[in-house]
């Protein structure tokens, strides 16, 4: 009987924690609502050109960190969950992310293909010959379409800031334009005869269009990047033949070009960013500054100035 008188008040004691527990959840939902939108983008570089246009409405963070390998990526358990909490996750598309479709299985989130209006240039070699070469931002004039489609993106995530985004956006491209014209002028000074951009990965083919500059490279795309001594053997001989005066590997695949520099004698250039923006205190923090860094180690690499 004793028992039995208990449940009553055990009962009462634990709705009133229960009541206490929804105020508290209740406070927690409303402190939830009011935060900002959660962006997700897959790599560093599109997560800094998302926040140029976001300013302070929305919650921009990368899937990949500083550095990556980003073509076959594994998302770990925490990035899981990240892309279960975002509305809207960018990608840039042209099969650069082979995990994007994994990781996005499980997320209601909108996603928005960057390089969608971007026309492509097909690889050329390898086990992708004719698929898209997908580096298109290394081209500041494809850039603007990215940012295009992200004010776009983002202005139909939040309607209530659109006049922002685009006024963000526009901003933004105007700089863009500055930077491009300044790898113009720089690559431009390069001897026609000497503009041999020869690097680990073909990540160029873009910025190579847009400057002059003829490229080489040890295979396509970094996931395709087995270094056969064929391959190596057919960068070797172009390099001699062209008098080549300088060499460059990307910043997320190692030191791969050493056995071209050995075998020739040729100089290396320097490490050139694509796939990854630097840490704040890096060479290059900003997608403008990685663009500003790489044409300014291009050029002297090329021409010994």
């Amino acid at each position: 009987m004793t028992t039995h008188k208990r449940i009553p008040r055990i009962l009462t004691a634990t709705l009133a924690s229960c009541a206490l527990l929804l105020a508290g959840c209740a406070g927690e939902v409303e402190v939830d609502k009011d935060a900002k939108p959660r962006v997700l983008t897959t790599f560093t570089v599109i997560a800094d050109m998302a926040q140029n246009v976001a300013g302070d409405h929305l919650d921009v963070q990368s899937i990949t960190k500083v550095n990556q390998e980003i073509h076959d990526f594994q998302p770990a358990p925490e990035d899981i969950k990240k892309g279960e909490t975002a509305q809207l996750i960018l990608n840039n598309g042209f099969g650069l992310e082979r995990w994007f479709e994994k990781f996005v299985s499980d997320s209601d989130a909108e996603t928005v293909v960057l390089s969608e209006g971007i026309e492509p240039i097909a690889i050329e070699e390898g086990d992708y010959s004719g698929k898209p070469n997908p580096h298109a931002w290394m081209s500041p004039t494809a850039a603007q379409i990215y940012v295009d489609n992200i004010v776009k993106a983002f202005s139909q995530l939040d309607p209530e800031h659109k006049a922002d985004y685009e006024k963000n956006g526009e901003e933004y491209k105007a700089q863009i334009d500055e930077v491009d014209e300044m790898l113009k002028r720089e690559i431009g000074s390069i001897p026609e005869n000497e503009r041999a951009l020869v690097t680990c990965e073909g990540a160029f083919s873009y910025l190579a269009r847009d400057t002059g500059l003829t490229e080489k490279y040890l295979w396509a795309v970094n996931s395709d990047g087995a270094i056969t001594p064929k391959r190596v053997a057919d960068v070797e001989n172009y390099v001699k033949e062209n008098n080549v005066p300088a060499v460059f590997c990307e910043s997320t695949v190692g030191d791969k070009m050493q056995p071209i520099v050995e075998a020739t004698g040729v100089k290396f250039g320097g490490t050139l960013y694509v796939d990854s923006i630097t840490d704040p205190d890096g060479d290059a923090p900003t997608f403008l500054d990685l663009l500003r860094y790489d044409a300014e180690i291009i050029t002297k690499g090329l021409t010994g100035k």
